[in-house]
Order: structure tokens, then sequence, then C-alpha cells
């Protein structure tokens, strides 16, 4: 008779939110004795490194003490947003003091320092939401962020001051941003939707399907922007409609269809799953009922898988967020413009102009497609998380 194994130790829930709290903490720790800002003459200038001052002593009594708090998550949930707005804060009032005396082309950039303490925070952040039950307040930065940048709390800020410049067209290309986004989307869903269908009642196309949209995503965006460009380049020249229409090799007609070839393996990949995924049971229960093909598809199938679906749709809008930004190299517009604008000048402001709002973007999709998802779950008495990572 053999005696009973002594049951194996369960690893601590938390373990790994402590580890991520430590590790944000040590990362902020680090960031303090680097250049937090730099004050340029102008845009494009060598700057001069300047530290943190009066600042450091608060910032590093911050750091020091999230550490301390690695091991209660709720603690270091909110000390990682004091930190988080801390940063912000030494951001807008150290560029408004670097500029006092200065030319109006001066320009205060963030320095090294200060990204590295940005990194930390949201590391820190994380962990703390890792552990769980604090996943709501690691973003209680947000909304009084918003307010310091609406107040005017970063106006002294480089990239700020480019955005005032820019503002006009800024505008416009954000819109353009978001157009192309919307556009690839929709044309993916419109033809990834029956494709879906398609392929979960036709297993073996369904392979080729699946192959086909995994083969196009495994082209590099800016090769596939680029071997789109003579076929479509060609089409406009034999068809003068298509050329009317604005169809040419280059600009929006390129980018649109790049786009919508790169979202169609998120859509159709997450419908066929959604859909396969529905319970056979309650497939049978609605033949049961008399139910007809289409009926059993509309009301029974479509939205039990729809959850997963959304988030195959979540994944695609991320995606053609990043992706839209290479458009801007044959024509179409968008914030990729600022973001090459700014590698051709060796202008990181310009850069930043472009990619901020692009992060932004996709954050917000991020958010706005896992709530969409978890009302729809929560609708359906579905477990929380169905729609997947």
């Amino acid at each position: 008779m053999s005696a009973a194994r002594p049951p194996h130790p369960r690893p601590h829930p938390s373990g790994g939110a402590e580890l991520l709290i430590r590790l944000g903490a040590a990362l902020l720790l680090l960031s303090l004795p680097l250049p937090w800002l730099e004050l340029r003459p102008n845009r494009i200038a060598a700057g001069e490194p300047l530290h943190l001052g009066a600042w450091a002593w608060a910032e590093a009594a911050l750091a020091l003490a999230l550490l301390l708090a690695a091991r209660r998550p709720g603690l270091a949930v909110g000390l990682g947003n004091l930190a988080v707005l801390a940063g912000v804060a030494a951001l807008g009032q150290g560029s408004a003091a670097a500029l006092v005396g200065q030319l109006p082309v001066a320009r205060v950039a963030a320095g090294g320092g200060w990204w590295l303490w940005l990194l930390g925070s949201a590391v820190a952040l994380w962990g703390a939401a890792y552990a769980g039950r604090f996943r709501g307040w690691a973003w209680a930065w947000l909304p009084v962020t918003l307010g310091y940048v609406l107040l005017g709390g970063l106006s002294s800020w480089s990239v700020w001051q480019e955005g005032q410049v820019e503002a006009a067209r800024l505008g416009q290309e954000l819109a353009q941003h978001v157009r192309l986004t919307a556009t690839a989307l929709g044309l993916s869903v419109l033809i990834g939707g029956p494709l879906a269908v398609w392929s979960v009642r036709r297993p073996g196309a369904g392979q080729v399907v699946l192959a086909v949209t995994g083969g196009i995503q495994t082209l590099p965006s800016l090769a596939l922007l680029g071997l789109l460009i003579a076929p479509l380049g060609a089409l406009s020249q034999a068809v003068p409609a298509l050329r009317s229409l604005g169809v040419s090799g280059i600009g929006t007609a390129p980018a649109l269809v790049a786009l919508t070839l790169y979202a169609l393996l998120p859509v159709v990949r997450n419908g066929v799953a959604a859909l396969r995924g529905v319970d056979a049971g309650t497939l049978d229960a609605g033949r049961g009922m008399g139910m007809t093909a289409g009926q059993l598809f509309w009301r029974v199938q479509l939205p039990l898988a729809l959850p997963v679906w959304l988030a195959g749709l979540r994944q695609a809008t991320v995606l053609l967020i990043g992706v839209t930004a290479v458009a801007a190299l044959i024509g179409a517009g968008g914030l990729g413009v600022y973001i090459f604008r700014g590698l051709n000048a060796s202008a990181t402001d310009l850069i930043l102009l472009g990619a901020l709002p692009a992060c932004l973007l996709a954050i917000l999709a991020d958010a706005g497609w896992r709530g969409l998802e978890g009302g729809l779950a929560r609708r359906l008495g579905l477990p929380r998380g169905a729609g997947g990572p």
C-alpha cells in the first residue's frame, strides 16, 4: 500500500503581479538619475539635457512606496496611477519652467528618464491589474490626464507645440486615418463574414480560405502595398471608369485593398472558431423546435457566436490602425504622414505627433470592443472572457 503523495504547492495567485510591480518600481528608480527633459534651440537642433531638480525627491519617494507595496495590488494600483500623473505633471511644469527666457522657436522634449518613468508606471499598473480585482482602476489616470491636457498643462511640451502649428492638417490626417481604418474594417466584415460561414459549412474549402488569408498576412505590409501599385495602375489605365472614380496605383485605392486583405484573417478565423464553438445541443434543440436553417443561424448560432467573433473584429481594428500608418508612404494620408516626415527630418516631435494619436486610437478601439464583447457576453449569460484575450 503506497503512501499518499503530498499535494504539490500551488503558486501564489499574485506572484506574477508582485514581480511586475517590483520591475515597474525598479524602472522608476532607474529613471531618476537620467535626463527627464531636453531643451532645444529649435525643432531639429541637438538639445541640452535637463534633470528632475525639485521633483526628484517626490518621485523617488513614490517609486520606493510602490516597491514596498508590491504585495498589495490594491495599494500598488493607486500608487501606479499616482506615478503616471506625477510623470505627466513633471513634464508639463518642467517644460514651462525651461522655456522661460527662451526664443519662441525653442522646444522642450521629453528625455530618456521621462520615457523610462512612463514605462515603469505602465509595467507596475499592468502588474497590479494582473492580480485580477483592480483592472478597472488601472485606467484611473486617463480622465485626470485628459483633463490636465485640456486645461493646457502640457502646452509647453514640444509635441503639443508641433500639434498647435499643424492643428488644421493634423485634424484632417486623423480623420483620414479613422476613415481608412473604418472602411477597411467594414469591407473585411462584408467579405470575411460570408467566407467564415461558408468555411464552417464546407470544412475542406474552409482550410483553403484560412490558408490564403493567413498567407496574405505573412506578407510585410509595405511589400503588399508595393505589389498592388502596378496592377491597380494598369487597371486604371485600361478602365477609364475606374480612373474617374479615383482608382490608381497610389493613393487611397491600393491602401484600402491592402488593409482589407490584412484584416481578413482575424475576421474569418474568429468567425469560424465562434460558429464552430456553439453548443451542438443548443442547435439540436432549435432543430427540434422546427426552426429552418436560416432561423437557426440568425436566431441561435450567430447571437451565441457573436462575442467570440467580436474579438476578431477587435484584433482586426487594432491591426488596421497600425498598418494604416504605413499607407501614408503611397499617398493615402493618415497619421503616418507625420511619422515619415519626422523620420525624414530627424524630428522626433513630428514622429510623436503621428505615433501618439495612433496609439491612443488603438487603446480606445480595444477598450470599446472589449466593452461591447463583455456587455454582449453578460446579456447572453456567457462566462467572463468568452470573447477571448
